[in-house]
């Protein structure tokens, strides 16, 4: 950016304000990690899609990278995440409650094998009754990483997310477990 005359703080980082990832008047979008936003290939890929999308004369806008931001750390157990932490929400002015269960009591845990150990969590707004952020812990469960990232970019309510209906025998009946933490 240096070369074309461009200062990464003062050029890149102010489009976050215009469609995520655009800068210097609209004719050079910074995507991926030289933006500054979410240091992630999959969310250089999703600036890639607004910036192609802008360029095409469509309108663009970023509504994932400061609150909706998946991640995936591939350790063992794997942690994965989404959305904001409670504290993140509630410094944001949320009002928010935090649910937790054990991954392996749920009964379809056991297709992962015996012994199955970790942790769900979710973070959910009490006003808007969304899910505001989720966290999973143990293996093989950032599979479920992306039903919690659709959840939340579209505003899925937790009385609705009732009534997906996950299947049986799967992991995916920590989101039950999760939601009658909650009081459902």
């Amino acid at each position: 950016m240096l070369v074309l005359g461009l200062h990464p703080v003062q050029d890149a980082y102010p489009a976050r304000r215009r469609a995520g990832c655009g800068a210097a008047g609209g004719w050079l979008y910074a995507i991926g990690d030289c933006n500054g936003l979410a240091l992630l290939t999959h969310m250089g890929k999703y600036h890639g899609r607004i910036a192609a999308t802008a360029i095409l004369g469509g309108e663009a806008a970023d509504v994932a990278s400061h609150s909706v931001v998946p991640r995936v750390t591939f350790t063992d157990p794997q942690v994965c995440a989404v959305g904001r932490t409670a504290a993140q929400a509630r410094a944001a002015g949320l009002h928010v409650t935090v649910v937790s269960t054990p991954t392996g009591q749920v009964p379809g845990a056991y297709t992962q094998g015996n012994g199955i150990r970790g942790t769900s969590q979710l973070v959910i707004d009490d006003q808007s009754r969304t899910v505001a952020g989720a966290t999973f812990t143990g293996p093989g469960l950032q599979e479920l990483l992306h039903s919690a990232t659709v959840a939340i970019c579209g505003g899925v309510t937790v009385d609705r997310l009732w009534h997906a209906v996950p299947s049986f025998p799967t992991v995916s009946e920590v989101w039950l477990h999760l939601l009658e933490a909650y009081g459902l």
